[in-house]
């Protein structure tokens, strides 16, 4: 009986261990690096990217989470902003900045790289991004739809230092919301007209043409030949930042 329990006991035991090495296994699936970020040690100018992911269950099919990362030059690490919702509800403010791997995965969603600049005039834009973080108006509210929400945070940042030229998909919900009527597009160009986030247009040299129903995007961009639609995002080819193509592995 006892060499019965024995056994038992440690059959239990290496239950619990393999469960737990799976739950860590996947958990670090969930947040590995997609490697669309530079090595901060081996890249000693400024950068700053913009990365966008499918939110978690259902709503993902409709629209996407979208966070901001810096690194000044000579860093050796980033600095990741971004609004997280569910914070207000351990009474926290849902503004987080922290130092993270920029291009991890999103609960398990892989990252889109939707905007990536780097050099010696991208220094001076990182202060401008901390002071668009500090002065967000909204720190202390969030809506998942129509805003604002962590893709409102992001367009405010956009709007704050527009030299960044973020087009932002049209899958980030919120980000239309202005908290008025009129004011530039997401990107910080041009013009747009926005009724709380539900109903409008934008027109600018970044983001094209794009028109706002009940939260829903959609539009044309001629500057880079895509489309904008519901759930599907940016159809066309691949977004250009004009950084230089990396070395074929032949180079000698």
């Amino acid at each position: 009986m006892v060499g019965t329990l024995r056994r038992l006991s440690a059959k239990a035991l290496w239950l619990v261990y393999a469960a737990g090495f799976a739950l860590r296994a996947l958990a670090a699936q969930e947040t590995a690096a997609a490697r669309l970020a530079p090595d901060p040690a081996t890249t000693p100018e400024a950068v700053v990217q913009v990365y966008a992911a499918r939110t978690m269950g259902l709503k993902g099919i409709f629209g996407v989470h979208t966070w901001v990362a810096a690194k000044p030059a000579g860093a050796q690490s980033f600095t990741v902003y971004e609004v997280i919702g569910w914070r207000l509800r351990r009474g926290e403010s849902p503004v987080v900045i922290r130092e993270r791997s920029p291009d991890a995965r999103w609960f398990g969603s892989e990252p889109e790289l939707i905007a990536d600049r780097r050099g010696v005039d991208v220094d001076a834009l990182i202060p401008r991004i901390e002071r668009a973080v500090r002065d967000y108006p909204w720190a202390k509210e969030y809506t998942l739809w129509p805003g604002p929400n962590s893709n409102t945070f992001t367009a405010w940042i956009a709007r704050a230092v527009p030299e960044l030229r973020i087009d932002l998909p049209a899958t980030a919900i919120g980000k239309d919301y202005l908290g008025g009527l009129v004011g530039s597009a997401p990107s910080g160009r041009g013009f747009q007209l926005s009724v709380f986030g539900l109903l409008g247009f934008a027109v600018s040299g970044v983001e094209g043409l794009e028109v706002n129903l009940l939260g829903l995007n959609f539009g044309l961009n001629p500057f880079d030949f895509s489309l904008k639609l519901p759930i599907v995002g940016r159809w066309g080819p691949s977004r250009n930042f004009g950084l230089p193509e990396p070395p074929s592995a032949s180079t000698p």
